[in-house]
This record gives C-alpha cells, structure tokens and sequence, in this order.
C-alpha cells in the first residue's frame, strides 16, 4: 500500500487547504485579526472605555490611529476590543447550534419513522417564525445578558444543522456496516456515538464554519437594533451602528470597525467554502 493511498481522509482533505492560495491567504487574514482582537488591547495606552470629553470627535492622527468618537474613547482600542466580543458571540452561538442541531439530528435520523416525523414536524414549524423576530423576543423575555445573547442566536441557529446531521445519518443508516452492527447486537447509543457521529463530523464542521460568519451578522443585526451587547460595551455591531447615525459628520467612526467586521467576515467564509470542498465525500476520491 503507498503511502498516498494510506492518508487518511482528514490529511487528504488538509492538504487541499494548504494547496490553495486563497485559502492560505484567508486563514493567515484571520490568525492576524483574532490575535490582533485578543493582543492588541493590551498593548494600547487606552482603555476600550476611557474618556476625554475634551478631545471629543477626532480623525485618525499618530495618537489615535483611528480616531476618537463623540466621548473622546480611542476607537482602535474600542474596535480590537469588539472584535473579542464579535468573535467570541460568533463562536460560542455556533457551538450552542451545534451542539443542539447534532443531537437532534442524528436522534432524529436514528430512531423510527415516527419519532422522526414528530420531531422534524416541530422543527418545520420552528422555521415557520422569523428568525430575528424570535431572537428579539427571547433577548425581550430573559433580558440583555452577554451570555443570554449567544444562547438566545444559537437556540434558532440550530435548526438548519439539525437537517443536515439528519439527512446525513438517514443516508448512512442502511449501509452495510451498520447493518453489521446491528446483527452484532449493537445497541441504539452505540451506533449513535461509535458509527453515525463520527461519520457526519465532516458535513458538521462545513456548516458549523459557514454558521459563525452568520451568526456574527445576527449579532450585528441586534445590536444595530438596540438589542444585543449593551454600553458601555461594544461589539463591531454597535460601533457600526454608533458610526452609521453620524457617518456624515464623522466618517471614520463608521470606516474603522465597517473594516475589520468585513474583513473577518470575508475569511470565515472564504474558509467555509473551502472546507466545504476540501471535505466533500464526492472529492475524497482522486
């Protein structure tokens, strides 16, 4: 057997990242804007709140790189420090999701006809109320919380998962080495855990790297609207709603944190899409 034909499919699939530019030049952009998120505030004379009414609205000069807002906070400190917030509401939304929308579909694809119909019906219905509509009603009802925030975007975001990990454990459920387990003897929890969920770690990595870029739009969409990270905290949405009310008279309010939000955005879904090629079973084979 050579030793190409020994790799296993998690090798072949990381070594189809690396071969593409894109993709390397994506994952170097965002290995920069997390560590500049995560490192950068520590390294700033400014705190992400403190003011200088006398110093107001500032453009970007060798003291403030990007400029002061209204209040006279230091915006390149207030920006790094939302990208933590952005970043971490974007990461532990989709780990909420994934987490529900996985046990829900491989319960779901696993168990009867029944069970399955009951509980794909109340996910159809799930889908029947508007997204933001529900999460503005959740953030209504248990208040305006840091955490209720990414619980309350993951407990809608998970949805779309649960059919994914559905439809892959309903495509794997009658091939012939679950079949075997089953004459085995095998019982329901070992074939959920030791069969069907390393099986669909493929397709759930792939939506989950498509699901933070989306979940960090949601957030930004809330806190446009007055209903995600509160002051004196801020996240790219709310600087981005802060600069869009006075855009016109300050226009690096809005430039600066517009930037960075785009291009994080843009890396992570440059990366999901390839994920979504590099693991695609119907590539595997070269």
């Amino acid at each position: 057997m050579s030793a190409a034909s020994s790799q296993s499919p998690w090798h072949k699939a990381w070594q189809r990242l690396v071969r593409n530019p894109v993709t390397v030049a994506a994952m170097i952009l965002l290995i920069l804007l997390v560590l500049l998120c995560c490192v950068g505030p520590l390294f700033s004379s400014y705190g992400p709140n403190d003011q200088n009414l006398e110093l107001k609205a500032t453009a970007p000069d060798a003291a403030h790189w990007l400029g002061t807002d209204p209040l006279g906070r230091d915006l390149a400190t207030r920006i790094l420090h939302g990208g933590r917030i952005s970043l971490l509401v974007g990461i532990l939304a989709t780990g909420v999701a994934s987490v529900i929308g996985v046990g829900y579909g491989l319960v779901a694809g696993l168990a009867g006809k029944r069970t399955d119909a009951v509980m794909m019906r109340l996910v159809d219905v799930l889908y029947a109320f508007p997204f933001i509509t529900f999460v503005i009603i959740l953030v209504v009802i248990f208040g305006r919380e840091f955490w209720l925030i990414f619980v309350a975007i993951g407990a809608v975001e998970w949805l779309t998962m649960a059919r994914v990990v559905r439809g892959q454990v309903l495509a794997l459920k009658n091939l012939e080495f679950v079949l075997a387990a089953r004459a085995s003897g095998a019982g329901f929890r070992h074939i959920l855990f030791k069969h069907m969920l390393p099986n669909v770690m493929g397709p759930v990595i792939i939506y989950s790297s498509l699901t933070v870029p989306g979940v960090m739009l949601l957030e930004a969409t809330l806190s446009f609207l007055g209903l995600g990270i509160q002051p004196p905290d801020a996240s790219w949405g709310v600087l981005i709603s802060e600069g869009a009310a006075s855009m016109a008279v300050y226009p690096w309010m809005l430039i600066g944190p517009s930037l960075f939000f785009s291009a994080t955005l843009l890396a992570l879904n440059l990366l999901g899409d390839a994920l979504r090629d590099a693991l695609d079973p119907k590539s595997v084979q070269e």
